[in-house]
Formats: C-alpha cells, sequence, structure tokens
C-alpha cells in the first residue's frame, strides 16, 4: 500500500481526475474515487483537485459536505450501518446499536482505535421486512439481535500475527 505523502496523494488524484478528462462534470465522480481511495477525502487531495479542474477549494468543500455519502474524517477499513427506521426501530434496533456501541467502544459517526470499524446509525436502509437490519461493507444482515453480533463481526475481524505465522 502506498503511503499517503502529500506527493503520492497529488499523483493518485491527478490519475483519478485525468481518467474524467480533468473535467468540472466528473466532480462527483472524482470524489466517490477518491473517498474510495482512501476510505475519506483528505485535504490534500480535495487541494488538488481543485486546482487540476481549476476550482476554488470552496467548491470542492461544497460538494464534499453537501452530499452525505461523503466524508472529510477517515473511515475504518469496514463500515457498519445499523438502520434505525421506524419498522428496524419497533424490532429492537436501538438494543442493537446499544451491543455494536459497547462491543466496540465507539459511538455512531466514530472509528475503532485499530481503524477496522467505522459505525454509522443510518434512517433507513429500505429494507423495512428485515429489520433490525445491520449492513457491513454493502452486505445486509437481516433480523440481527445482540447474539448475532460476534459471529458477524468475527468475518470482518483481521487474523491475528500468530494466525499469520502459523500460514
Amino acid at each position: 500500500m502506498l503511503k499517503t505523502t502529500r506527493k503520492n496523494i497529488e499523483k493518485e488524484v491527478d490519475k483519478i481526475v485525468d481518467s474524467y478528462d480533468a473535467k468540472i462534470t466528473g466532480s462527483i465522480s472524482i470524489l466517490q474515487d477518491i473517498q474510495s481511495r482512501y476510505n475519506h477525502l483528505p485535504k490534500e487531495a480535495l487541494m488538488r483537485m481543485g486546482k487540476r479542474l481549476d476550482m476554488p477549494l470552496s467548491q470542492v468543500f461544497s460538494l464534499a459536505t453537501y452530499y452525505k455519502a461523503f466524508t472529510l474524517k477517515p473511515r475504518g477499513k469496514h463500515l457498519i450501518s445499523v438502520c434505525m427506521g421506524t419498522a428496524c426501530h419497533v424490532r429492537g434496533a436501538p438494543k442493537l446499536a446499544n451491543a455494536i456501541q459497547k462491543k466496540l467502544a465507539l459511538r455512531s459517526g466514530e472509528t475503532t482505535k485499530d481503524g477496522n470499524f467505522t459505525l454509522e446509525l443510518v434512517n433507513c436502509l429500505g429494507a423495512c421486512a428485515l429489520g433490525p437490519l445491520l449492513v457491513i461493507d454493502g452486505k445486509y444482515y437481516s433480523k440481527v439481535d445482540a447474539d448475532k453480533i460476534d459471529p458477524i463481526l468475527k468475518i470482518y475481524k483481521p487474523a491475528s500475527k500468530s494466525a499469520k505465522k502459523k500460514r
């Protein structure tokens, strides 16, 4: 993995911007690709994007902060979303969210210290019949309760160093 030095970020952003022919009409897609690459939108990347597109930095930040899908804060390797919509709420989503928060020692919008998980509580994921609903990296887990959390999270935990050495 590349170090995230300013020079490397500039090179990566240049590649992304060039893939959209350095046109301002590709701004949203460029931001999506940058976020996909870094799990957030680093300030240096936004500055480089603005420079390359001859776009004021205030306009770049305006786009980056307008859409809820974008984040300026680094996210964990795995994004956990807990649906808090009405159907999920009445089926136990608050208990599920509390259990995950306790298990991972974090609150909504925070990332674990090891950088592995970020938790988001969302208004609705549009799958009301499946609630309470948990989504990790786009994979849906339906009718989740506190007893199902450990086995699900285990799938996304990095292998321990001793397990890696045995391979």
